[in-house]
């Protein structure tokens, strides 16, 4: 049997890292992209040093030109089967009657046009491949409100809703679109990016919370979702530790 390709974007840490070494496990050909060239490097070399296919693109998600070059390079190697869009990311916890704009901007363009552009590029080769699936990684903030969030809520449901618009433009295609919507998340990156590299305000994020998820635990819901049978369709699955009820009710121990 051929082998599957799945490109997975924000590859150079956290959720993205995790999911690339998962998929590899599971006999997967891996494209492994994000800015961060020496990470994703390094990444593909540990991968391919334990028997597995992988290669790696210094790529950002917003830059059109670069995705469509990128796109088209992938694809002279062969079908592609799956798209995992992973890059994103949040910037600050201000008010919306105090945001920066340009902090709105950004997360705007990586959560949601990065989507957008990959997905488009992508899209034929997917299509063509006979068996496609694009999956996009949401957040619980894609589906549901608090303070301090504006700009990460706002991009997060954009990401939601490009998800639930594609699923239904693509129906009678054999391109299935699955979205993972995760809560609380404990990876080495995601709160320190958001503070701006404040420790202290990062460490509070899962002050008390004994078992937040790890990248990993999402990898493994992503794993499987992308696995199923190519007839079953996993529109959304919310993932959040024990401890965490919605976005803002969380169990912390004392």
């Amino acid at each position: 049997m051929t082998t599957r390709t799945a490109v997975i974007t924000g590859a150079s840490s956290g959720i993205g890292a995790a999911t690339a070494r998962q998929l590899a496990a599971a006999g997967f050909r891996v494209v492994l992209t994000a800015r961060r060239k020496d990470r994703i490097q390094a990444l593909a070399a540990e991968l391919t040093d334990a028997g597995h296919e992988a290669s790696a693109y210094a790529l950002d998600v917003t830059d059109r030109a670069a995705v469509d070059a990128f796109a088209a390079d992938v694809i002279r190697y062969g079908p592609v089967h799956i798209l995992i869009n992973n890059a994103g990311g949040a910037l600050g916890a201000e008010t919306v009657a105090t945001a920066d704009p340009a902090d709105w901007r950004t997360m705007y363009e990586v959560n949601v046009l990065g989507v957008l552009n990959v997905t488009q590029a992508l899209l034929p080769a997917l299509t063509a491949s006979g068996d496609g699936t694009v999956l996009v990684l949401s957040s619980t903030a894609g589906l549901a409100t608090y303070e301090g969030g504006g700009g990460y809520v706002a991009a997060k449901h954009g990401a939601h809703v490009i998800a639930e618009t594609l699923r239904l433009e693509l129906c009678g295609s054999p391109v299935r679109v699955i979205e993972i919507a995760p809560g609380m998340v404990k990876t080495e990156e995601f709160a320190s990016t958001r503070f701006r590299g404040d420790a202290a305000k990062a460490a509070a994020v899962y002050q008390g919370v004994a078992e937040p998820l790890v990248a990993e635990d999402v990898a493994d819901t992503i794993i499987w979702a992308v696995t199923r049978p190519s007839h079953v369709n996993v529109d959304l699955l919310v993932v959040r530790p024990r401890a965490q009820a919605s976005n803002y009710k969380v169990h912390r121990e004392s």
